[in-house]
């Protein structure tokens, strides 16, 4: 039988002897799940947007299934148009430098290479 935690209480071996991976209420179990129902929109392809990152329908499923996030639209106007030092050019700024970033260190020679791959569309999306 494989152990997912530590030995030592009485409550998480009543657990381990009902074959339960997780102790019940921990972080990673899924509340409110049902068997067969569809995963958040933003994690299918309903909640993509085809030129790369996240349509409205998928930024308001991720909102909804993380309370309290921030996550708003891609900033898709051109960097000559956004006024320098700018909320948006700053978003933007930042966003270039952490995707280039993963692009360059996270991810195959292959996939770097592709234009149709996920992040190479959002870097374009966002004009990086």
């Amino acid at each position: 039988m494989r152990r997912y935690f530590q030995k030592g209480s009485p409550r998480i071996f009543d657990q381990l002897e009902q074959n339960v991976p997780y102790p019940k209420g921990h972080s990673t179990q899924r509340t409110g799940f049902r068997s067969g129902s569809k995963s958040p929109a933003w994690q299918r392809k309903e909640g993509k947007s085809k030129s790369g990152g996240l349509n409205r329908k998928g930024i308001a499923s991720y909102r909804a299934a993380n309370p309290g996030s921030k996550l708003s639209m891609a900033v898709t106007t051109k960097p000559s148009k956004l006024k320098k030092g700018s909320k948006a050019a700053n978003r933007r700024k930042s966003f270039c430098a952490r995707m280039s970033g993963m692009k360059k260190r996270l991810t195959s020679a292959k996939t770097a290479r592709d234009p149709n791959s996920r992040i190479n569309k959002s870097l374009r999306k966002w004009n990086c």
